[in-house]
């Protein structure tokens, strides 16, 4: 075997992977979606709709639904943070992060009664920040898990690139993360109204099953789904 055939090999193997990850980390985020939407009665992850949504509560004068959905943006901001640092000092990030969410989503669903709902939406909302911080590109490519309005984006515009002649076609993945969580917010609605704020559990466990899945996914691999730190020397370097 040629060494640029073994390169195309790994490199194939690479990208299924980082797919799979993204489908079904795609998946768990739309069942979350949904069922943090039903339970709650506002977005868990789609912070666009949850700023448009504050603005029209202050017109409103309904200051308090504004203050919690803007406070939710600043506890989205905050998971996906956490996520990255988490990833950052793991050595198997992805099964450390996915094992995080889970436990996050797990508190979650045992606050759901009516009393503790808020903390129980602020807790899902970490979750969905945590879990961007596990798989941030695959191949240089950016992915979003819980936010595809950019996936779209740049799979329109790879379309455009297509049509006047760069037939590349590595902008396809983007359409990944929108299957996945379509297919996942199927999933997480109908569950939820199965059985109502069980569902939290469900989807604590099915993000608990991802972590140990991605156990079998070697270190260094698992590290090329992240971006690497750069030190403020080669940041500096880069700047001149």
């Amino acid at each position: 075997m040629t060494r640029a055939r073994r390169r195309r090999i790994i490199r194939t193997r690479r990208t299924v992977t980082g797919i799979a990850l993204v489908a079904s980390i795609s998946f768990l985020a739309g069942m979350t979606d949904a069922t943090g939407l039903l339970l709650t009665g506002d977005f868990v992850s789609f912070m666009t709709g949850n700023t448009t949504r504050a603005a029209l509560a202050v017109s409103d004068g309904n200051l308090f639904h504004a203050a919690v959905l803007i406070s939710a943006i600043v506890v989205f901001v905050l998971g996906n943070a956490a996520g990255i640092v988490i990833a950052h000092v793991s050595e198997r990030r992805i099964f450390v992060v996915l094992g995080c969410v889970g436990l996050v989503l797990a508190l979650a669903s045992m606050t759901t009664w009516q009393s503790m709902m808020l903390a129980s939406f602020y807790l899902i909302v970490c979750s969905m920040g945590m879990v961007n911080a596990a798989v941030e590109h695959i191949e240089g490519l950016p992915i979003g898990l819980t936010y595809v309005t950019g996936a779209l984006s740049r799979f329109g515009r790879g379309i455009g690139r297509w049509i006047i002649g760069d037939r590349r076609v590595e902008w396809t993945i983007q359409i990944v993360p929108w299957g996945g969580m379509v297919l996942g917010a199927i999933a997480g609605a109908v569950l939820t109204r199965l059985t109502g704020a069980h569902a939290l559990w469900l989807v604590s466990v099915f993000a608990m099953a991802l972590a140990f899945a991605a156990i079998f996914i070697p270190r260094p691999l698992q590290r090329r789904f992240n971006q690497k730190l750069a030190s403020h020397r080669s940041a500096a370097v880069r700047g001149k």
